[in-house]
């Protein structure tokens, strides 16, 4: 009986220990899918911008349609917080904003590709699901200028 109490209060304090490294590896596995994401994006704008030439017709604009997925799962934290937002260090651009457990937010930028462009985000702000796929469509717009115009449509 006493080796049975002592071996479940050693696994106790190994689980105990073991924790905090696999919060971090979960924080760690999470931001490297969500940079991941935001890569996955910023190729999809960047062959639409390459490729194509902005037209003043929606309809008729080129686009692309991107799948984002938001990490979930063992290996994942959980987010609080995952969307598009208009960049804070480049007015007119775009980054991927992300908050995990209640921590600080993190923002990673996407480009536009090769030449300079303006984002227009439709209706501000983009909220991604954090349970499971978001579809983003990415217009060349020609609005006063090339403008790449992304909306979740799903």
């Amino acid at each position: 009986m006493i080796r049975v109490v002592l071996t479940v209060l050693v696994a106790v304090a190994l689980l105990a220990a073991s924790m905090p490294a696999v919060e971090t590896a979960r924080a760690a596995t999470t931001a490297e899918r969500i940079g991941a994401g935001a890569d996955r994006l910023e190729r999809a704008i960047g062959g639409v911008v390459a490729d194509s030439t902005p037209v003043s017709d929606p309809a008729m604009a080129a686009q692309t349609t991107v799948l984002l997925r938001v990490p979930t799962g063992f290996a994942a934290s959980d987010l609080d917080r995952v969307a598009l937002v208009e960049s804070p260090d480049r007015p007119g651009g775009v980054s991927l904003a992300y908050r995990i457990d209640g921590r600080p937010e993190r923002t990673l930028r996407v480009g536009t590709g090769p030449a300079e462009t303006a984002v227009d985000l439709v209706g501000g702000p983009i909220e991604l699901r954090t349970d499971g796929p978001s579809r983003i469509r990415v217009r060349y717009v020609d609005d006063d200028g090339p403008t790449v115009r992304i909306r979740r449509v799903g």
